[in-house]
Formats: C-alpha cells, structure tokens, sequence
C-alpha cells in the first residue's frame, strides 16, 4: 500500500507525532473496553510508551523498541495475560475508533488495520 508508493507506514501515518496521537487517543478507549482494561494497570503510561516505541518500529519508523529492550518477542511478552479471539477484536475495534478519532484517511486505516491483524491474533492463547 502506501510502500509501494516510495513512502513507510510509518510516515504515511504521520511520523512519531501520528504514531503519538494514535497511542494516545487509543489507550483510553483500551482502558475503558470492559474485556481489554482489567489487562492492563492503573498507570497506563508505561505502557502507552512501549505501544508508541513497537508502533513506530512496526511501521516502518526508527527500532525504538528493539533498541531499547531487544528482539519484541510479542507473543511470547503477551503469554501471561488471557488473549482470547474476543479480545484480539476488541483490540482492533479500539484501534479502528482510535484511527478514525484522529483523522487517518479510510484506505490508510483499512491497510493499518489489515496489518495489525495478523499479529493481534497471533497473541492468542486462550
């Protein structure tokens, strides 16, 4: 999709600002999803981090991620928490909100979506 056009996800997206404004406008509807909250602490920010550093690294952007803990290992970091088919959905559906709420072209966010469903899934252990 938009690498085919000589441009990242990454900077399709909007760079580490977009990456930013996704993060942020995703994890409050995370926390407030009644499967996907009680996964996650009270002190979210931790967690919005290490989302922003893989997101940015998954789409094309700098290895924030990988520079500073190592290989992601996504399943393998997800195995302590009950990834269900339900939940997987869920997840995407938060982004899927967290994508339109910050003006992400629909075939941009389509293809996003696309391509953070073969991962959300992957989690799955449950």
């Amino acid at each position: 999709m938009s690498e085919h056009q000589g441009i990242t996800f990454f900077e399709a997206m909007g760079g580490e600002e977009g990456i930013r404004r996704i993060v942020e406008a995703f994890y409050p509807k995370v926390q407030a999803h009644p499967l996907l909250g009680p996964l996650f602490p009270e002190d979210i920010t931790p967690v919005m981090e290490k989302q922003r550093q893989f997101l940015t690294q998954f789409f094309g952007g700098p290895p924030l991620y990988s520079n500073q803990y190592g290989h992601p290992m996504m399943r393998a970091r997800h195995l302590p928490f009950e990834i269900t088919p339900a939940r997987a959905a869920a997840w995407l559906g938060c982004m899927e909100k967290a994508l339109e709420e910050t003006g992400m072209a629909k075939e941009l966010r389509q293809a996003v979506l696309q391509r953070l469903e073969g991962p959300a899934y992957h989690f799955v252990n449950s």
